[in-house]
């Protein structure tokens, strides 16, 4: 895939291009979210941008040319912290629990190494904690982990080869070493392809929850999860910390139809009680009147996905509503950010993404008509 170069909207020429229906229909929505931005601001209401990092600093791509997306351990403690050198609010994680009743960070549903020759998989919560932490780079100087390999979409495997690699870790082991001004946005990891019993799902999340409760002290946590019976459930099993349902938007299809909209995933929310939404990108583009629903319905709108490292993508985001930003490109989207998102000198109180107070405003979208025009233009680009 080509690498896409930011390039500031006010430096690149008007383009004659006819702006698709649903674009169109996201400048209605900017007219719209800006007016209502004023009278929040009015009111000293509002959210606070928030900028997450994707595993840490950003996840592992390891057949990229982008050598930003294999500079350091995905889901690992210095990545983790190397997030916190960054303006983020965030870091978001994959946690599973161990067959020995252990919350883990790790993404992919399965470990794979190779043993003898040949390559093998085992199943992450199939294996002992010990087992689990064999895999890779080890604490203890001197000692040699397994070989830790990693399974392609495509079916290739490819060697974990990153310029600053670090152990596997556990989720308490996030919580007692990472920069303790992170919050934490704990994605609950299950695999799309297995059935679970609400019996299990609870099992699961006690378990984390135990983790949560004994080590979070006053660290700010968000729980998000595409399985829509573990996030229902999470909310049902506590209300400290709010709960986001993980969701395509539509841009893949799901035999569960929960999954399959923005609006399936607001019905979903107001059922349970839950706080918020995390959405592809590019469903927020392909449908952006679903954003005054969402608003309606009182719940916050984070978003993922690889257009979420380009800065013009992020900011147009910001004018249609969208609360944070799910990215991998921390430093280059940081910056970008507190570019081009002023923050008001004048101190306003606001209620943040986990449901504490803190001292900060949404500013006054300020694109020209030119720079919002462009932006539409570019969008379909983008979004293919």
């Amino acid at each position: 895939m080509a690498l896409l170069k930011a390039a500031r909207v006010a430096d690149v020429p008007s383009l004659d291009v006819v702006v698709p229906d649903h674009l169109a229909a996201a400048a209605r929505v900017l007219d719209a979210e800006s007016a209502a931005a004023m009278k929040r601001q009015q009111r000293g209401a509002g959210r606070r941008f928030a900028v997450i990092g994707h595993r840490g600093k950003g996840m592992n791509a390891l057949a990229s040319p982008d050598r930003r997306l294999q500079e350091v351990k995905e889901n690992s403690i210095r990545s983790f912290n190397e997030a916190a050198r960054f303006a983020v609010d965030y870091v978001e994680f994959d946690v599973q629990v161990t067959k020995d009743v252990c919350p883990v960070i790790f993404h992919d549903n399965f470990i794979v190494t190779e043993e003898h020759g040949k390559i093998s998989e085992k199943r992450v919560t199939d294996l002992q904690l010990e087992d689990f932490l064999q895999y890779g780079p080890q604490n203890k100087q001197g000692k040699n982990g397994k070989p830790l390999l990693r399974k392609m979409k495509d079916g290739r495997v490819l060697n974990w080869n990153v310029q600053s690699d670090d152990p596997l870790c556990t989720l308490q082991e996030a919580f007692e070493k990472v920069n303790p001004r992170l919050g934490f946005n704990v994605e609950l990891k299950f695999d799309d392809n297995l059935v679970y019993q609400d019996e299990e799902l609870t099992h699961i999340l006690q378990a984390i929850l135990k983790v949560v409760f004994e080590c979070a002290k006053d660290r700010p946590i968000i729980f998000s999860s595409f399985q829509p019976d573990a996030a229902q459930l999470m909310r049902k099993l506590q209300s400290t910390y709010p709960v986001y349902f993980l969701t395509n938007g539509g841009t893949e299809v799901y035999a569960d139809v929960r999954r399959n909209s923005l609006e399936e995933a607001v019905k979903l929310c107001l059922a349970s009680g839950m706080q918020g939404i995390v959405s592809e990108a590019r469903a927020v583009f392909r449908f952006p009147t679903a954003i005054p629903k969402i608003k309606e319905a009182d719940l916050s709108l984070l978003t993922y996905g690889t257009l979420n490292n380009v800065p013009e993508a992020v900011y147009m985001q910001h004018l249609m509503g969208v609360n944070g930003v799910i990215v991998d490109l921390v430093p280059e989207i940081t910056g970008a950010v507190s570019d081009l998102i002023a923050v008001p000198e004048t101190d306003v109180e606001i209620n943040d993404l986990s449901g504490q107070v803190a001292k900060d405003a949404a500013s006054t979208p300020n694109f020209t008509q030119r720079e919002i025009s462009f932006l539409l233009r570019l969008m379909p680009e983008l979004v293919q």
